[in-house]
């Protein structure tokens, strides 16, 4: 079995929690309403806009035997600049303040999400970071362009609300075998036990995350 594998199997159960949020059994199921798209946009603005960050933080302190993994990183921040802005243009065509959300506070699961991978990359070991990595491409490939399309339908929404979740579904295709290929070169068992334990930790504040948006009332 593959290190990827490894990973996808040892984290079943917090990909469940996640996968099991009320709000994501909702959107599935056609149950939205623009406020809680909103809500979801204003979190997702508050991770997305430290990924460049944390992907610098994480590339800065890789040791030389992991030259290639660095390169990797550096492609990564390429590719991830500006994606905040994304969010809150849709959030304005959501008719909503987008500035606001922008000088905003993050929800709690949010927060410690964000503090924890930052901390596990300086205080333990930066290749945590590609747990993270796991869970936040992982559930686009898995949800992101499938639910855009029901909750602009239920919406009415202009196609322009939407670039955030349609634009990291098809992107996240692309990225996220780039990312199987990377875990699979990761060999040294300290690196694996790192990735595996941040993508468990992470699935679960993520799930908080959702769990903490605010459901659609049935009509």
């Amino acid at each position: 079995m593959s290190f990827y594998q490894q990973l996808q199997k040892a984290t079943e159960t917090e990909r469940a929690y996640l996968l099991a949020s009320p709000i994501i059994q909702q959107a599935l199921q056609g149950q939205v309403s623009v406020p809680s798209y909103v809500a979801f946009l204003t979190q997702a603005y508050h991770h997305v806009k430290h990924t460049v960050p944390l992907l610098m933080a994480c590339g800065a302190r890789l040791p030389e035997r992991l030259e290639w993994l660095r390169e990797a990183v550096a492609e990564y921040i390429e590719e991830e600049c500006g994606h905040q802005e994304w969010v809150l243009n849709d959030i304005a065509a959501c008719g909503a303040d987008a500035e606001a959300v922008r000088h905003g506070q993050p929800a709690l699961a949010t927060e410690l999400m964000v503090s924890y991978v930052y901390d596990a990359i300086a205080r333990h070991n930066p290749v945590s970071f590609f747990g993270m990595v796991l869970v936040l491409e992982g559930t686009s490939i898995a949800l992101a362009t499938q639910v855009a399309g029901i909750v602009q339908g239920e919406l009415g929404l202009p196609k322009k609300a939407f670039s955030y979740l349609t634009s990291h579904g098809s992107l996240d295709i692309g990225h996220i075998a780039f990312y199987e290929k990377l875990m699979n070169r990761l060999d040294d068992p300290a690196d694996q036990v790192a990735v595996i334990h941040t993508a468990k930790v992470v699935y679960r504040l993520y799930g908080d995350m959702f769990r903490g948006l605010p459901l659609t009332e049935a009509a």
